[in-house]
């Protein structure tokens, strides 16, 4: 929400985000799961548009589930990530530049939920300054 009410910010890295902005009449439906689920949260389209014109950036670590699971942080998680994949669909297809990286799905694998406080922490570090000199920020 920061990035829609201020003009100021220049780019949006967030790890693990649970939060996700939709244009009116593009939420998708919510996932349920274990913890409540995760439901998208509607901005006017002139809002939303502001996160088409700065690059963002997702990352997710590992453990997180494809499938429902029993285990309530896994649930929180899992559900979590397929709203982000939808997020960062929606963006791209408005015109933006988001990228959703899944650590794992780079051979990246045993961080936490806190990816900043994990011991590949340095290694971490390296893909978000790759890509904030990607977009020459």
């Amino acid at each position: 929400m920061a990035a829609i009410q201020n003009k100021n910010v220049k780019a949006v890295a967030a790890y693990e985000p649970g939060g996700f902005v939709f244009p009116e009449g593009e939420v998708p439906s919510k996932i349920d799961g274990l913890t409540g689920g995760c439901a998208g949260i509607p901005v006017s389209t002139s809002d939303f548009s502001r996160l088409t014109q700065i690059p963002v950036v997702l990352y997710f670590g590992d453990y997180i589930p494809e499938k429902p699971s029993k285990n309530l942080g896994d649930e929180n998680w899992r559900v979590r990530l397929q709203m982000a994949r939808k997020f960062v669909e929606t963006i791209n297809r408005h015109g933006g530049n988001a990228t959703l990286v899944e650590l794992p799905k780079m051979g990246i694998y045993g961080n936490t939920h806190f990816l900043m406080q994990d011991l590949n922490n340095k290694r971490l570090a390296e893909l978000l300054n790759d890509w904030l000199v990607e977009n020459k920020l």
